[in-house]
C-alpha cells in the first residue's frame, strides 16, 4: 500500500503548481486523502483534504482561495492545485490519507507519501 507523490519544483512567487498523488491499493478508495506540508525547522502542518468521494474538502485558513484539492476517484488519485504561490509556501509536501476526515486543522492520519520539494522564490 503507497502513495505517491509527483508535481513539486521550483517556481516563482504568483506562480502556480500541481502536486498529485497516486494511491495503491483498494482500501485507498474509501478514505479521506490530502495534504501536509513541512518548512524546515517547522512542524508537520495540515493543508488540504477530500473525502472519499472528493464531495468534501478541507484547507487551512493560510490556503483558503488559492490551493484546490480535487480527486479523480477512478484513478484513486488526488491533486492540489495551487496558485498564487508565496514564498512562504516552501515546504515539503506529504500525502496523506486514512479513513477518517479532518476536524479543523486536526487530521491524525496513519498513512503517508514520501514528500515532494515545493520552493517558491521571491
Amino acid at each position: 500500500v503507497q502513495l505517491v507523490e509527483s508535481g513539486g519544483g521550483l517556481v516563482q512567487a504568483g506562480g502556480s503548481l500541481r502536486l498529485s498523488c497516486a494511491a495503491s491499493g483498494r482500501a485507498y478508495r474509501s478514505y479521506a486523502m490530502g495534504w501536509f506540508r513541512q518548512a524546515p525547522g517547522k512542524e508537520r502542518d495540515f493543508v488540504a483534504a477530500t473525502n472519499w468521494s472528493g464531495g468534501s474538502t478541507y484547507y487551512a485558513d493560510s490556503v483558503k482561495g488559492r490551493f484546490t484539492i480535487s480527486r479523480d476517484t477512478a484513478k484513486n488519485t488526488v491533486y492540489l492545485q495551487m496558485n498564487s504561490l508565496k514564498p512562504e509556501d516552501t515546504a515539503v509536501y506529504y500525502c496523506a490519507a486514512d479513513p477518517g476526515v479532518p476536524h479543523g486543522s486536526s487530521w491524525p492520519v496513519r498513512s503517508w507519501g514520501q514528500g515532494t520539494q515545493v520552493t517558491v522564490s521571491s
